[in-house]
């Protein structure tokens, strides 16, 4: 059986995958909600004035 790539973190792949099958629709929840979109205004603003 061939290693499954764990991209140097130890964990595997499929395990990855996993988490990420579970967290996604939640994460695209937040940004899709009047608090995410703020947030993410808010992240802009402060990455834009870093790099002025």
């Amino acid at each position: 059986m061939a290693k499954q790539k764990d991209y140097g973190i130890g964990i595997p792949k499929h395990e990855i995958e996993t988490l990420a099958r579970c967290l996604l629709p939640e994460i695209q929840k937040f940004f899709e909600s009047e608090e995410g979109k703020q947030e993410f205004e808010e992240w802009k603003r402060k990455k834009d004035e870093k790099t002025l």
